[in-house]
């Protein structure tokens, strides 16, 4: 395995910046945020450094060179909209951007893209999952065409009530994912596995590294922090509103032994990329990066 992070938090950075940084950090691997040039309409969404629709084979061959010169590997390639949204146009301009970011996966010699399937937030699963089966299987194809393997992270992007009440993103329990498989059964269509949606559904982490260990072909490393008193006061059915707290490794409830435990027992042997969204280290470059820094450390005795 090797340590990486998700530059989505360093969004005042260059790529170059980004990975002189992590390279001195002692980081392995980055996983590089894609997205459009347009204004963020959500906390760690909107960063951009890759520039994926200016991308072509000479500015690729700079990048990599640059990253090789650092030591570093490129994990994946993220960018996560909904390209299930219920206006079409959104759908469409959202879905044409994902396929410029496997486009240049593959101009990178990037084996995986992170994203999301996306959701009608206002339908049932079974109404969502007819919507999958019409959109997703010509994006899977175009993904493998090129060699790309698409990593669904497996959030139910459900944090605030603009979300509610579905949240904005399908793939997030063992049930569906059976079902999206079922649906698409290629080989390119797996899962960038993020434990900490888990703790939040109080599914068992263990036993999904067990069960879909061929699946997953990426892994976020969050923690989440339960808010007891939270929990008392709005209960199970507010959906994690006023008591799922998004932290750092290492500051959750997260078990992080059985976690690596788990996932080396299922062999797997590829990055494990920290995704930063806790809000006690914002508010500067500084503060962000002492929460790498903690992150780092609380994981690094795992990997070798």
């Amino acid at each position: 395995m090797k340590l990486g992070f998700f530059t989505a938090a360093l969004p005042g950075s260059t790529l170059e910046e980004v990975a002189r940084w992590g390279a001195e950090s002692g980081f392995q691997a980055i996983e590089i945020a894609c997205w459009p040039h347009e204004k963020a309409t959500r906390r760690y969404a909107g960063v951009t450094h890759i520039d994926v629709a200016q991308l072509d084979q000479p500015r690729a061959r700079e990048i990599r060179k640059m990253l090789d010169g650092y030591g570093l590997m490129i994990s994946s390639l993220g960018y996560y909209p909904n390209p299930l949204h219920p206006d079409p146009e959104h759908r469409e301009t959202v879905i044409a951007h994902l396929k410029k970011v496997i486009d240049a996966a593959a101009l990178l010699e990037v084996g995986v893209v992170g994203t999301f399937i996306g959701k009608d937030k206002n339908k049932t699963v079974p109404q969502n999952l007819e919507d999958y089966a019409r959109i997703w299987p010509p994006i899977v194809q175009y993904a493998k065409e090129r060699g790309v393997k698409i990593a669904i992270e497996n959030c139910p992007m459900i944090f605030s009530y603009d979300e509610w009440p579905g949240g904005n993103n399908l793939a997030s329990t063992p049930a569906i994912w059976r079902k999206m498989w079922e649906i698409i059964p290629e080989d390119n269509f797996g899962l960038n596995l993020d434990p900490s949606h888990l703790v939040l559904q109080m599914i068992d982490y263990e036993r999904v590294v067990r069960e879909f260990a061929s699946k997953i072909f990426h892994v976020h490393a969050k923690d989440l922090h339960i808010d007891r008193e939270g929990l008392y006061n709005h209960g199970v059915l507010s959906q994690g509103m006023g008591w799922q707290v998004p932290r750092l490794p290492g500051l959750g409830d997260m078990d992080w032994g059985k976690f690596f435990a788990a996932l080396t027992a299922a062999r797997y042997d590829y990055v494990v990329s920290i995704e930063h969204e806790d809000r006690a280290f914002e508010g500067s470059e500084e503060l962000v990066k002492r929460g790498f820094y903690l992150a780092r450390d609380v994981l690094k005795p795992y990997i070798h």
